[in-house]
């Protein structure tokens, strides 16, 4: 199933995300929360009627796909797994990739890898802990 690829060298930023079900945390333990949603596609770019997903990196550098209407998303450890994942999910149709070059977060329910959620949880440690040893 081909996908079509698009560069978001001309949208504007995507807001950070938090995941619902959980608000991003900072070292010092003070929550950081975005509720701006994501931009609409310009249909003059792509039609509705083509299924389409954000690919890109989060905060700890773990890949995230979200479907740009937020039906679906999931959190991969590889960006081929990300992209698969869209690809399985739009099926039958074809879908538009379109990869983000700004951090954003899952703010749905992991439908990806299970275990990455706790492997993000243990980098945001591991990164407070070496902050606090670097001072």
């Amino acid at each position: 199933m081909a996908a079509i690829k698009f560069d978001d060298a001309d949208r504007p930023p995507l807001p950070v995300q938090a995941d619902s079900t959980e608000p991003a945390r900072t070292c010092a333990g003070t929550e950081t929360q975005s509720n701006a949603p994501f931009q609409p596609l310009d249909p003059d770019v792509l039609s509705e009627s083509i299924p389409a997903f954000f690919i890109g990196r989060n905060e700890f550098g773990l890949w995230v796909a979200r479907e740009a209407h937020g039906r679906t998303g999931g959190l991969f450890l590889f960006k081929s797994s990300a992209e698969e994942f869209a690809r399985m999910a739009s099926r039958p149709s074809p879908c538009a990739l379109i990869f983000r070059s700004e951090t954003f977060e899952l703010d749905t329910e992991n439908r990806g890898n299970p275990l990455i959620p706790q492997l993000a949880s243990w980098i945001g440690r591991a990164k407070c802990y070496f902050a606090r040893l670097a001072r």
